[in-house]
């Protein structure tokens, strides 16, 4: 089969088609033809560093939209020709960036018949985080006031769309140009972070989600009201945030996503009904994985940037 895969670590230069064997489905997994995968930041920096997946050679890409081709022993829910969707687990069930990938059976759902591959690929990995974030960590509820920082990047802009699914009030942080865009999927304010202080233009709210980290983070905490929640999907703070969250009575929860079923059932939900939808930035065969890198890692992209496997 073909794949994307690296031998040594660097710019979007070391990834390079090659031939793998095809795998086999093991216990309690299915085998997947790969029809579209996302790209996303975890994505870049794995190629750049490893950061957690640190043997080489790897095949990198966490997200997945296709079509079973076999599945292993003692799987009930899907079955060869099933359309269907989800992230193999992070990180270490990596390898989606190829022709075919196995993973296990619970963590796919039917993919929505409304839904093309390019738009469900895009989902799994960041829709996962934002759902992770704001419905299982913060429990956010109709009427409260949800602040997303990077609000019209990959994560940010699924994250407006499911905390407003949720009823909430929902300020979105990005550049000017963005704007327009943020309003599209139902921010009711928007503020550009490069001309005005975000702390003081939100006001007091109740539920933060924190995409960029550092000083982003540490003024987040000032923003939010007492028994609030600071969500961060950098995974890690400084121990003075620490101590301000607790000085605060705020709760600062650092999350890394997880493969989900259930989630995954309530994203396919929200995608079909069309309260949820990835706006895709841009999409690249497999074979041009080093150019979608490369565009992602400008940090301008609005959206997600997905790749197709024909």
């Amino acid at each position: 089969m073909r794949a994307i895969s690296q031998d040594v670590t660097g710019g979007p230069e070391v990834l390079k088609e090659t031939e793998l064997p095809r795998p086999e489905p093991g216990v309690g997994q299915i085998l997947i033809a790969v029809r579209a995968a996302g790209v996303n930041p975890t994505d870049w920096k794995h190629r750049a560093d490893g950061l957690f997946v640190r043997t080489l050679p790897r095949v990198l890409g966490w997200d997945v939209s296709g079509v079973v081709v076999a599945v292993g022993i003692g799987v009930t829910l899907h079955k060869p020709g099933d359309e269907v969707f989800g992230m193999v687990p992070y990180p270490y069930g990596v390898g989606t960036h190829a022709e075919y990938v196995t993973g296990p059976a619970r963590a796919f759902v039917p993919k929505p018949a409304a839904l093309d591959h390019v738009q469900a690929g895009a989902l799994p990995l960041a829709a996962l985080t934002a759902y992770q974030a704001l419905v299982d960590t913060a429990d956010v509820q109709p009427g409260q006031r949800v602040l997303i920082h990077a609000a019209a990047g990959g994560v940010g802009h699924l994250a407006v769309q499911i905390a407003k699914a949720k009823g909430a009030h929902v300020i979105g942080t990005a550049s000017a140009a963005k704007h327009d865009f943020l309003r599209s999927l139902g921010a009711d304010e928007v503020i550009d972070y490069r001309e005005a202080d975000f702390a003081e233009a939100a006001g007091p709210v109740d539920v933060v989600l924190d995409t960029i980290g550092g000083d982003t983070l540490s003024r987040s905490l000032d923003v939010v009201r007492e028994g609030g929640t600071v969500v961060s999907i950098l995974a890690r703070s400084a121990p003075e945030d620490t101590a301000k969250a607790a000085e605060r009575g705020v709760r600062l929860a650092l999350l890394i996503v997880e493969a989900d079923q259930a989630g995954m059932r309530e994203i396919a939900a929200l995608a079909a009904s069309g309260a949820l939808r990835a706006h895709i930035a841009a999409t690249f065969p497999l074979e041009q994985a080093a150019k979608a890198h490369a565009m992602g890692e400008t940090g301008r992209t609005q959206g997600k940037i997905v790749l197709e496997v024909r």
